[in-house]
């Protein structure tokens, strides 16, 4: 017997967030859950927790299922983290079998010394694991995570697919990560609000298959509509031979004809197109200048002042993409915020290039933050007036509403199209990007890249995620010991920073 089946689940908010939805799920299946941000993802794991109910349709749980949901966000809690963890055991158990929560911290790797501090003081990849440890300190049947990786470097990321992979759970996964996917996942629902469709295959592999779908649903609506406007027009000219002729045999056999085009135009269901989650567009100034960002022998030191690595000298030319990897606490955002202090000429050994303009996105996105609403940040930044402001807005995603509501309201996938859009008016030649995919969808890391690409932009940029990575970068920069290397082939590094965790 199944532990879920979703019969004909609709859900709307305004509009359809997914409908008519079947899906059923057997223990041990591992289900990659894929969409755009704002397209029902978080919503439906809310469904099957049972936090929210359908608009429509049925949810059956199998008897005395006992689900967990990692959510995405993290709770702002001082509390130690293994009573926090504890604390998911329920407050009977917790008093007797605390232990599980050790157990639980360690498989994650947790030190007893971070396990004994407070959540406020960890990172957020680290948090993020304390809450997953106090999802599955309780033996759910079924465990939801949303946005699992976020936050993570490539070390922890290995160490969750360890242990999702050992972990024997039944799964379901959102998350925006496709490398994660491929590697953990059997299963992938593409959510739509109209004819889902899922694959007893990981996320690539099932990607092809739905492209296949949705390419032979095209043909069939395109013959489809051939066939009843052929109909139509042998109707229309048995209409005129019958009228001409009085006949109303003619005139019987024109009503049929008609009436079958139109059951055909009305049972025709065009090929999917997705309603995207908003445009992501960027813009690549000229620059006569070969090399935008220049570096003498260089020491990049930790806040207080510890020597982290060495490097130089080096130099970022024209087209280049670099991007800059190694572990959390290595110093790449340290080396960042040393590039930044040279375009202010506020360093001695990176020189930047006069007619660099500079793109800049952080990793928490604080550079949007301040103005209050989305359209405050773009209106009062750029002379583009009230209503090319709106355009620009609904053009990266965001509804009248959004555009208005605080800046915290809106979702990370929103800020970070927000963001981008900031980016874009900035019109930049020289990009500084702190994992800029950490809140896009799929969608709209697929449409970065094609636009860095596309721009032939100049890129310094921070990420752990691998299919982006694969995809955009024309340089690599590892950060191994206490050295700043060049290597050709991002592959060996990912195989040693994910073995780390």
């Amino acid at each position: 017997m199944p532990l879920l089946t979703l019969k004909d689940l609709s859900h709307s908010r305004g509009l359809p967030l997914f409908s008519g939805l079947d899906l059923s799920l057997e223990k041990g299946e591992r289900l990659g859950l894929v969409a755009a941000n704002g397209h029902g993802k978080s919503t439906l794991l809310r469904l099957i927790s049972g936090e929210e109910e359908p608009t429509a349709g049925d949810i059956t749980r199998a008897r005395g299922l006992k689900i967990a949901h990692l959510a995405q966000e993290i709770p702002d809690d001082p509390r130690p983290v293994r009573e926090l963890v504890a604390e998911g055991l329920g407050p009977e158990a917790a008093e007797y079998e605390g232990w599980r929560a050790d157990v639980a911290l360690a498989d994650l790797g947790f030190s007893i010394e971070a396990a004994e501090g407070p959540l406020s003081a960890l990172s957020g990849g680290w948090q993020r694991l304390a809450m997953l440890a106090r999802a599955v300190v309780g033996e759910p049947d079924l465990l939801l995570m949303d946005e699992p990786t976020n936050h993570l470097d490539l070390a922890r990321i290995g160490a969750l697919e360890r242990w999702v992979l050992s972990a024997g759970l039944t799964l379901v996964i959102a998350s925006h990560d496709r490398a994660f996917l491929d590697a953990v996942t059997t299963h992938t629902l593409f959510l739509r609000p109209e004819r889902s469709r899922s694959f007893a295959l990981p996320y690539s592999p099932a990607l092809a298959a739905l492209d296949e779908q949705d390419a032979a649903d095209g043909r069939r609506f395109e013959n489809e509509m051939r066939k009843a406007s052929s109909l139509r027009r042998q109707a229309a000219k048995l209409k005129n031979i019958g009228i001409n002729s009085g006949s109303d045999l003619l005139l019987t056999k024109t009503k049929q004809l008609s009436e079958r085009a139109a059951a055909l135009e009305e049972g025709a269901r065009p090929a999917h197109r997705e309603r995207g989650a908003g445009l992501i567009r960027l813009a690549n100034a000229g620059t006569h200048a070969k090399a935008l960002v220049s570096f003498d022998e260089t020491t990049v030191e930790a806040p207080g002042g510890r020597p982290l690595y060495r490097f130089g000298p080096a130099w970022i030319e024209r087209g280049d993409r670099v991007v800059l990897m190694g572990p959390n606490g290595a110093g790449k955002t340290q080396l960042v915020n040393r590039v930044l202090g040279a375009i202010r000429g506020e360093d001695e050994t990176i020189r930047a290039a006069a007619t660099l303009v500079l793109g800049h996105s952080a990793q928490d996105l604080g550079q949007i933050d301040g103005a209050g609403t989305a359209f405050g940040t773009i209106n009062g930044r750029f002379d583009v007036g009230d209503d090319r402001a709106r355009s620009l807005l609904a053009g990266a995603g965001l509804t009248p509403d959004q555009q208005k509501a605080p800046l915290p309201a809106l979702s990370g996938g929103q800020r970070a199209r927000l963001a981008m859009l900031v980016l874009r008016l900035q019109q930049p030649n020289f990009y500084l990007l702190d994992e800029p995919t950490n809140h896009l969808d799929i969608d709209g890391q697929e449409t970065l890249q094609e636009e860095l690409l596309d721009k032939e932009a100049t890129c310094l940029i921070v990420s752990h995620d691998r299919s982006f990575i694969r995809n955009v970068a024309s340089r690599l920069w590892v950060i191994e010991g206490r050295r700043l290397v060049e290597v050709e082939d991002p592959e060996p590094v990912f195989a040693a920073l994910l073995a780390e965790g």
